[in-house]
């Protein structure tokens, strides 16, 4: 199979689950329980895309590689994963050490041990998810739109008092920031396909207030007078009438929702301390926690984030092996208990779960080994300090997906990786897209391929 189908018309005939599948850009065939020719059979009617911002080394997460302990005077070329070699729940499949809980529920899903990120010269983490939330590679001269918008629009709300696209976690008062809006938008689509913004999942109730101090007759004044601004011939130069149009509806959704007693969904304080504790583990868990209750209120696409701030969070660029060790307390327990949730409420083949990263990290190389970029760390060949111990390069030849429910195959690997440095995809590469440098002339398969 290779493919390369209009993106409108392709998007139509697709549910949520395989369009954020194809994300991985890999065949569906391979990931899904049912597939018959060009018609691709789907339980899910949402999405929850778990976002890894920063680039997630697959050698210290779901692919593990032979462990070096630190030691002062080590080769750094020696060094291929920092972290111990776990059993998971499927035989002869291993986790990085301190995944153990998401390890457990492997048997649930389908782990892609083979994704190549995109070639888009000197690398930039906002340009990397640029390209993997839109599949447009930057700079455009439209907006493009995110892939969470693509969904909201063709498919639309499955409660329309709910966002049907929901992000969570991810602020823009930070670095790149400008860089992340570009590609938090529904672009060229219409505002009320965006995505609706909560910074910080313990504050979500306040996203859906008006604010502190306005009475309801106020609220109720500003929400008329804007409608009248939006319809007054004063302003009917500006903008397109669909546009227009989109962001009028996008203010009355957002209008409703205040309304609604809906919006309960966004008080997390209403879960029962039990289950909130298990996924309190910081604004990444609490963020899960939220998903799954937007979930069950008819949410269709939520994204939840560990939130990308430069060399901050999974940007390692130093102390990659101990900053790791707290991340993975942040997002173990949480994702775990998301799927033991959806699963056990029946709601998770009808929930296509990802979990990914703009890229993946090596110590040694960064780009790919036969396509190196500019060197933005220094590493020393010899490592006396721990700082130095753990993947701070950018690496984008291999990489690790996990999806779960929607259809996904259950207990299913995909791909794989060298054993040695570098540590690339050798079996069955998933690409984002359409790629047409050298490597246009492997063998590959692309379902996903927008006419650029």
């Amino acid at each position: 199979m290779n493919h390369a189908w209009d993106r409108r018309d392709f998007l139509k005939k697709t549910s949520a689950a395989t369009i954020a599948a194809l994300t991985a850009g890999a065949p569906l065939s391979s990931f899904l329980t049912s597939c018959n020719g060009n018609k691709i059979t789907s339980s899910a009617d949402t999405v929850i895309l778990l976002w890894m911002a920063g680039g997630m080394a697959h050698t210290d997460t779901f692919d593990p590689k032979k462990f070096t302990p630190f030691t002062k005077g080590m080769q750094a070329n020696d060094v291929l994963s920092t972290f111990k070699s776990l059993p998971t729940v499927l035989d002869d499949i291993y986790f990085s050490e301190g995944l153990q809980s998401i390890g457990k529920v492997l048997n649930k899903g389908t782990l892609l041990r083979s994704y190549v990120a995109g070639d888009l010269g000197h690398i930039l983490h906002s340009r990397h998810q640029f390209h993997w939330h839109t599949c447009y590679k930057p700079p455009q001269q439209v907006a493009a739109p995110h892939i969470g918008a693509w969904i909201a629009k063709e498919l639309g709300p499955v409660n329309p008092v709910i966002p049907a696209f929901i992000n969570i976690g991810q602020r823009f008062n930070l670095g790149e920031a400008e860089e992340l809006k570009a590609f938090h938008t529904a672009g060229f689509l219409g505002n009320e396909f965006g995505p609706f913004l909560i910074p910080d999942p313990t504050a979500g109730l306040e996203s859906v207030k008006p604010p502190i101090g306005m009475t309801s007759s106020r609220f109720e004044k500003r929400n008329q007078l804007y409608n009248e601004l939006m319809s007054d011939t004063a302003i009917g130069e500006f903008g397109s009438d669909y546009q227009k149009e989109s962001l009028r509806r996008s203010m009355e959704q957002a209008y409703q929702l205040l309304r609604s007693p809906e919006a309960a969904a966004f008080d997390l304080t209403k879960e029962p301390k039990e289950s909130y504790d298990i996924y309190n583990t910081g604004k990444f868990g609490l963020g899960c926690l939220m998903a799954r209750r937007l979930t069950e209120q008819g949410a269709r696409f939520i994204s939840v984030t560990t939130e990308y701030e430069p060399f901050k969070n999974w940007d390692t660029h130093d102390n990659g092996h101990t900053r790791m060790v707290d991340l993975k307390k942040q997002i173990d327990g949480p994702v775990a208990q998301l799927i033991k949730d959806l699963d056990r409420s029946g709601r998770l083949d009808r929930t296509l779960i990802i979990l990914a990263s703009e890229f993946s990290r090596d110590m040694m190389v960064e780009g790919r080994p036969d396509l190196k970029v500019q060197e933005q760390v220094n590493q020393p060949d010899i490592i006396q300090d721990i700082k130095n111990y753990g993947m701070h390069r950018h690496f984008t030849e291999g990489g690790s997906i996990l999806l779960f429910g929607g259809g996904m195959k259950k207990g299913n690997v995909y791909g794989k990786t060298a054993d040695e440095r570098p540590c690339k995809t050798i079996e069955n590469p998933a690409y984002i897209d359409q790629r047409r440098q050298t490597l246009s002339r492997r063998k590959k398969t692309i379902l996903y391929h927008p006419r650029w």
